[in-house]
């Protein structure tokens, strides 16, 4: 079982010989003027406003031991880089165009469960951090916190850790403690993954055809999709749609 640890916690271990990284075993060697060699964490980065994971990227290269493999601006392109770069670890913005974090987490951590997920969010509100974590999520941030706590928390997630930071877990304390009271349909409870996926293309204004196009079947399955999703929710208009797409975090319709 994962651990939970502190904000605080976290840091390598210093002096030891042997290491546990990622299930593969690392033998760290004293140079001769005592420093220690340890493997680079590889790191996808994924956030869709272009000056934050520009800023990311750029602190984390010139952090020891980590290494920026590739970037990606929605949730679709994070799902390919992972699969075409295997990092250790993906650092993902939740709210994204095309495709939001939680179901890219989702599907990463499914098809590559080897790779550990950390969400750096602008939102830290309870739903969000809890579905992120259900998603396979191994760390959740907020964006406001120290770049010190970023490392921290990659260095725990390559571990097998889970690393919340102490703004965030409150919030998964209480979400669990009053879980037997939970109220109203979640877009995670009632919709497939595909429902989902169509819904926030449709809350992000793209039409049948354009959403058809992007997930490669025809513009009758979307339609379909899409009186599945209305019925489903008891919905009869594309702006209630849009509406319960962004009450449930599924799109904020800000992606400009």
């Amino acid at each position: 079982m994962s651990e939970i640890v502190d904000a605080r916690a976290g840091m390598f271990a210093k002096g030891a010989d042997v290491s546990c990284f990622c299930g593969q075993e690392i033998v760290t060697k004293a140079s001769e003027k005592g420093k220690e060699m340890i493997m680079e964490i590889r790191i996808l980065v994924a956030d869709n406003h272009r000056v934050v994971r520009e800023a990311i990227c750029s602190l984390l290269r010139n952090e020891s031991g980590m290494d920026v493999v590739g970037e990606a601006d929605d949730g679709r392109t994070a799902i390919q880089l992972a699969r075409e770069l295997h990092p250790d670890v993906v650092i993902i913005e939740t709210s994204m165009p095309n495709l939001n974090g939680i179901e890219a987490t989702r599907q990463i951590v499914h098809e590559l469960p080897e790779v550990k997920v950390i969400a750096l969010s602008a939102h830290s509100d309870r739903r969000s951090v809890c579905e992120m974590l259900r998603a396979g999520a191994s760390g959740y941030l907020p964006k406001h916190c120290a770049f010190e706590e970023l490392v921290s928390a990659i260095q725990d997630v390559v571990l097998n850790r889970t690393y919340l930071s102490s703004h965030i877990s409150g919030l998964v304390v209480d979400e669990y403690l009053n879980r037997a009271g939970a109220h109203g349909k979640s877009a995670y409870s009632v919709l497939t993954e595909r429902e989902r996926e169509v819904l926030q293309l449709i809350a992000e204004g793209k039409s049948t055809k354009m959403i058809a196009k992007e997930l490669y079947v025809s513009p009758k399955t979307i339609e379909w999709h899409r009186s599945q999703v209305m019925k489903k929710l008891c919905v009869e208009s594309i702006a209630e749609l849009v509406k319960y797409a962004i009450s449930e975090g599924l799109t904020s319709v800000a992606y400009a």
